[in-house]
């Protein structure tokens, strides 16, 4: 198994500057009164793709020898990952395969298919997904490109953190949402190189809480048959990315559902751009947690914003 060190954050980023967006960041006078904090939002919802996910997938593809690119890559993914890889292999002529399960939401089996992506459809069960790509790798001889547990994957998450410190120097603190663990991983290896002495969390819905649990417990816990609204992190930590967190990350910090829709709806609505739930976690986490960012400079990662508009969760009145 092996973990990426800073200097293969280093590569990736050289590797796919020139196909990424280096996305901004923002800051908002009102979120920083109403959390008595100084917020800076690194706004990877303007990503390619709408998420995060364009970086390590594109690092990924970039990184197949000849003869993996001509048989193509798989993976299995309900969302954002699909559609970044989709997008990432077929844009530079490599055959993409991925299996989403049925229950996947519409807009990112629709962002999937207009990338050009070969779509399997499964039942909505890891058994089902794995299954259904062992079939296709079988079949074809295509690559996999887990969406969390991959090498490549997690160097290229971590340059989000890199670009990201690099316009933020030295903050108190660095967050990331945290459903399979790529992009807090790939943050943490970054963030303790580049600002050693911010604390870094991870922050994930109470009704998905198994990376907080497995932090806490010092082994990976089994994941609890997740309700959040929060989508893109109902996946669970891997060996790889859970070794990363254990040793780097300082806490994992849980969140209510009320809790999302309020951070959701702050964004909206304060800073005028559109996020999805799992992305509005980070700051939920904040206003949760007042006294441990009271005063400090925090550096949250808005994971994507590829929001589903017919079932956002805003009440009439919010």
């Amino acid at each position: 198994m092996f973990i990426p060190e800073f200097r293969d954050i280093e590569s990736a980023m050289e590797l796919i500057a020139q196909h990424v967006h280096r996305t901004p960041v923002l800051t908002s006078r009102q979120l920083d009164v109403i959390t008595g904090a100084r917020l800076f939002f690194k706004c990877e919802n303007f990503q390619r793709v709408g998420a995060f996910k364009f970086r390590g997938a594109t690092n990924a593809v970039l990184s197949l020898s000849d003869s993996q690119r001509a048989a193509g890559v798989v993976t299995h993914s309900s969302g954002n990952h699909a559609a970044a890889l989709a997008h990432a292999a077929v844009s530079r002529g490599v055959k993409a395969y991925i299996v989403m399960p049925s229950t996947a939401p519409e807009v990112k089996k629709r962002a999937v298919a207009g990338y050009g992506a070969d779509i399997t459809f499964c039942e909505p069960t890891l058994a089902a997904r794995e299954a259904a790509a062992a079939e296709i790798i079988s079949r074809t001889g295509a690559t996999m490109i887990h969406p969390y547990d991959n090498f490549f994957i997690i160097a290229g998450q971590g340059t989000a953190a890199m670009e990201m410190l690099a316009d933020i120097p030295d903050p108190d603190a660095v967050i990331a949402p945290v459903g399979g663990g790529g992009l807090l991983s790939g943050s943490a290896i970054a963030t303790r190189h580049l600002a050693p002495a911010a604390k870094i969390y991870g922050a994930e819905p109470l009704l998905a809480d198994d990376a907080a649990r497995s932090l806490h417990a010092g082994a990976i816990q089994p994941a609890l048959p997740p309700g959040t609204i929060a989508d893109g992190l109902l996946t669970s930590l891997c060996e790889r990315t859970f070794t990363v967190i254990r040793e780097k990350v300082d806490d994992i910090l849980t969140v209510s559902e009320e809790q999302i829709i309020e951070a959701m709806t702050l964004i909206w609505t304060r800073m005028k751009i559109v996020v999805e739930p799992s992305a509005a976690v980070p700051l939920a986490a904040v206003l949760a947690n007042r006294a441990l960012f009271s005063g400090r400079r925090v550096a949250i990662i808005l994971s994507g914003g590829n929001a589903d508009l017919s079932k956002l969760p805003f009440s009439q009145d919010a």
